[in-house]
């Protein structure tokens, strides 16, 4: 006679009875919280990151509750492997509720305390939902509340995201410097409000984007400090109801250890359980790390406009074809798409804002958003970073003839004579020049402002663009003349 395995099992909460699929690790309340919540379509599985916190956060509250004799040794030691199983990969399918939920992320919890929950019966040798002998209520989440749980490990969550944002932006940053030293002798007109202003050179315009980085790293390397501070132990509003005493400090002892971070409970968990300026701040920062990237890709797409009624400076390494009707055409897509990640950090940063001003005395309902919302500006942001280094910035090339061209034609280039021929002459030679289409050193030269020497010895390119003084010895003259 052949056994079939059944294919539900029964579970019951406040609400009543629901039948469960018997191969699922996760029970009734993430039933309910699947039925309830179909908003994104994205599960926290999405984002390993929490996931993997999650776990870390459970492991840790069992190793304390083991530690200050509240849970069984054999149930905590089948916690923390079935935790460890996860932190290393396993069952992230089972974590299913929709990122954006209400209840303050209580859903998210629940669906960590049962996936460990039955794991860790099957590694006790019992079947799933055989919560007499370990439940996920009594045991994975004794001494914990889903409002110091799910705040905690969204912080822990964040702070693993970060490192991969920081490496991402170190890899940009890499790519911006090498050009600049790759272009550093290649001389340009600088613009200011789209006007013709003083030549710089094209090494000085990519060290600038790479500056910029280094400086955003810097901001979100301190803006990620704070988020070191966490609540466990605070349980529902910060008075630590339910929790042992002992249990917020060998709590988070246990968490640092297991996430190797240097995490401290905040000095009142009644503040900390309601305020989420934290996040406002790492908010602050991805918007202002996404304000000057799109910077950045506007004058990389301007700078390669054309290629034959644009600037034309700069080419950007063809990747795809550009139109579906025009021939030939090739559009500058990487920036394109980075512009589009920035618009949506951007976007984001105003739902943290809301969503943290929307918190109401002794709790924040709303930070399953600012999670998604965060999670979201920190992965695009890496993954812009990255495409943005490899398929644009490391095959950029120079136009050098179109740039010096502009230079000599520019009437910009009487700006560095000004201290030397004075302003009133400067003016002079600039509307001369602009009126009949002549060079600037020509006409200086003609009207006998300045000997050939001295002109020769202002116009040299490391002159021009600020990164020198004239030298004594004279050398080739250089095109502008």
């Amino acid at each position: 006679m052949t056994t079939v395995a059944a294919a539900h099992r029964s579970e019951h909460d406040l609400l009543g009875d629901r039948d469960v699929p018997a191969e699922a690790y996760w029970g009734i309340h993430t039933l309910r919280a699947t039925e309830n919540f179909p908003i994104t379509g994205t599960a926290i599985s999405a984002y390993p990151h929490l996931i993997d916190a999650l776990a870390a956060v459970k492991e840790a509250a069992a190793r304390a509750n083991e530690e200050l004799g509240l849970l069984e040794p054999r149930k905590a030691a089948a916690i923390a492997e079935a935790c460890r199983e996860i932190r290393d990969g396993e069952l992230h399918d089972q974590f299913v509720v929709d990122v954006i939920q209400g209840g303050a992320g209580t859903s998210t919890n629940m669906n960590a305390n049962e996936v460990i929950a039955n794991r860790a019966l099957e590694l006790l040798g019992h079947a799933k939902g055989d919560y007499l002998h370990l439940h996920p209520n009594e045991d994975v989440n004794l001494g914990q509340s889903t409002n110091d749980v799910y705040p905690t490990a969204v912080k822990v969550a964040t702070v693993f995201a970060v490192r991969g944002l920081l490496k991402a932006m170190a890899v940009l940053q890499d790519a911006f410097a090498r050009k600049a030293v790759e272009f550093r002798d290649v001389l340009k007109m600088g613009r200011t409000q789209l006007q013709d202003a003083v030549p710089m050179t094209l090494g000085q315009e990519f060290s600038s984007y790479a500056v910029m980085l280094d400086e955003d790293r810097l901001r979100l390397a301190e803006a990620v400090e704070l988020i070191h501070e966490i609540n466990l132990g605070a349980t529902a509003i910060g008075t630590g109801l339910n929790a042992p005493a002992g249990y917020a400090e060998s709590a988070r002892r246990h968490l640092a250890d297991i996430t190797g971070l240097p995490l401290v409970t905040a000095a009142n968990l009644v503040e900390a359980t309601q305020d989420c300026g934290a996040f406002v701040q790492m908010s602050g920062v991805l918007k202002r790390i996404a304000v000057k990237l799109s910077k950045s890709c506007n004058d990389l797409r301007l700078l390669s406009s054309g290629p034959r009624a644009g600037l034309n400076e700069i080419n950007l390494p063809p990747v795809q074809a550009g139109s579906s009707i025009m021939p030939g055409k090739v559009n500058p897509v990487i920036p394109e798409v980075v512009n589009q990640v920035a618009f949506e950090v951007i976007g984001n940063d105003v739902t943290i804002t809301m969503a943290a001003e929307a918190g109401q005395l002794q709790l924040n309902a709303f930070e399953p958003i600012i999670l998604h919302s965060l999670s979201e500006s920190i992965t695009h942001l890496s993954a812009a970073c990255l495409t943005l280094a490899e398929r644009c910035v490391a095959g950029i090339t120079a136009n050098t003839e179109v740039l010096r061209a502009a230079v000599e034609n520019s009437i910009g280039l009487v700006t560095a004579l000004n201290p030397h021929i004075g302003y009133t002459a400067a003016t002079d030679i600039a509307k001369e020049a602009l009126a009949t289409g002549r060079g600037v050193a020509e006409l200086v030269l003609e009207k006998g402002l300045l000997p050939a020497e001295r002109l020769e010895a202002l116009l040299r390119p490391e002159v021009l663009a600020g990164s020198g003084t004239p030298k004594a010895t004279s050398g080739t003259v250089p095109r502008v003349l």
